[in-house]
């Protein structure tokens, strides 16, 4: 077998391995509301995540895998020495995934996004140089991990906000609940549409310009609040279930939207997270096709499908242990609390994965869920939790990179 096989193939093996523990470990973050809230089973989140994440991850996974593959460090540097980035790759994704793995045993739910950043630049830093590294960009990024949850919270707090307002605090909230539900069903299929249509199917061929994904969104949006529509007319309304709980049939309406948003918060994380899988591995085939760590090429489909269906593996696999952990731990969620805290989160990384930015999911929607607790006061939220949740964050970024070196030096040495 030939050296360029035995990268390609070792490429895929690990790549499928850190898409393994995308799945394993922060798909469980994007569905954790849903589960906490009770609008679905782990069962149900798991056929739901299964299908959306990879629907997510294929379509519109190609604009953040540019990031990761080519922003963060200076290739140019291994201009004569192409393996080094072979190394420091395939390094990254062994550190990630083994990161993740052992994240995911003990239920800690932490960002893959700071895992595969940290391996990348831990490699490139000492392996190669501090030069090396792109420190610009990775201040953006790092901005962002700041940014996203701040943005999110906020979405999070206002659409709570008017859910209060227009429905929870009226004298007939069921009746608001049916009137104005699958308005938000409408903005929710809406914002999901439009930033995937604009933005993230240009890699597979599919080009429709601004009007034209104006108007297949809105069409599309329209069609999934219709379909809801029909769900909530179809529920068996109980009155003697409010005698017990006041809200009690308001939550069973706001359950319809809470799977729609569930959809569309499964797509957005495989939109975005899928290239902390793939990055590396389109960087390492480019290589192998080019003989050039210059060359610029498209990312291969076949490579999104493999981070795809990674991550539905692991979700299905051993997703279900960190949906369990996380699903209500910060705050208590209802649906109407959940569909708020999801959808900022959708929007925010899905708008995100347009501009190519590799966002935390996991920052974004603990950012979301702060911003529903708060809404209801600081008692609201389990601060204990959230500490952990912090240093989880700060132990990451390490982690990767440590990791990273030391499979670096191996690989290195194995081929030399």
């Amino acid at each position: 077998m030939d050296l360029a096989t035995v990268y390609i193939a070792l490429a895929c093996v690990f790549g499928l391995f850190m898409a393994w523990g995308v799945g394993a470990n922060d798909v469980a973050n994007a569905m954790s509301t849903s589960v906490g809230s009770k609008a679905v089973t782990i069962r149900q989140a798991i056929i739901i995540a299964a299908i959306f994440e990879f629907a997510g991850a294929y379509l519109a996974g190609g604009e953040v895998t540019a990031t990761i593959r080519n922003g963060m460090i200076d290739t140019r540097l291994l201009a004569d020495r192409p393996d080094l980035l072979i190394y420091g790759m395939l390094a990254s994704l062994l550190a990630a995934g083994t990161w993740l793995t052992v994240a995911s045993f003990f239920g800690w739910p932490v960002s893959t996004t700071h895992s595969i950043v940290g391996a990348i630049v831990g490699f490139a830093a000492i392996g190669i140089g501090m030069e090396a590294v792109h420190w610009g960009k990775i201040s953006n990024i790092a901005l962002s991990w700041v940014i996203s949850p701040l943005l999110s919270g906020t979405l999070a707090y206002l659409l709570f906000m008017s859910v209060q307002g227009l429905i929870l605090n009226t004298a007939e909230p069921l009746k608001a609940a049916i009137r104005y539900v699958p308005g938000y069903i409408f903005v929710t299929a809406l914002v999901t549409a439009l930033v995937t249509l604009t933005k993230g199917l240009k890699h597979i061929g599919l080009d429709l310009g601004a009007a034209g994904a104006i108007g297949w969104s809105l069409m599309l949006a329209a069609v999934v609040a219709a379909f809801g529509l029909l769900a909530i007319r179809r529920l068996r309304l109980d009155p003697a279930l409010d005698r017990t709980f006041q809200f009690a049939n308001v939550e069973r309406v706001f359950g319809v939207l809470m799977i729609v948003t569930a959809c569309a918060m499964a797509f957005a994380h495989g939109s975005n997270d899928v290239a902390n899988a793939v990055g590396p591995v389109a960087a390492i085939v480019g290589i192998v096709a080019s003989g050039s760590v210059a060359a610029q090429s498209a990312v291969p489909p076949w490579v999104l499908l493999l981070g795809a269906v990674g991550i539905v593996l692991g979700l299905i696999t051993f997703g279900r242990r960190v949906i369990a952990t996380v699903g209500s731990r910060i705050t208590d969620l209802t649906p109407s609390r959940g569909f708020a805290a999801t959808l900022a989160a959708a929007t925010t990384v899905v708008a995100a994965s347009g501009i190519g930015l590799p966002i935390s999911t996991t920052h974004t929607l603990v950012g979301a869920v702060l911003g529903v607790g708060l809404a209801r006061g600081i008692a609201a939220l389990n601060l204990s939790v959230i500490r952990t949740i912090f240093v989880s964050w700060v132990i990451t970024l390490p982690a990767g990179a440590v990791l990273s070196i030391i499979f670096f030096y191996i690989l290195r040495a194995s081929f030399s």
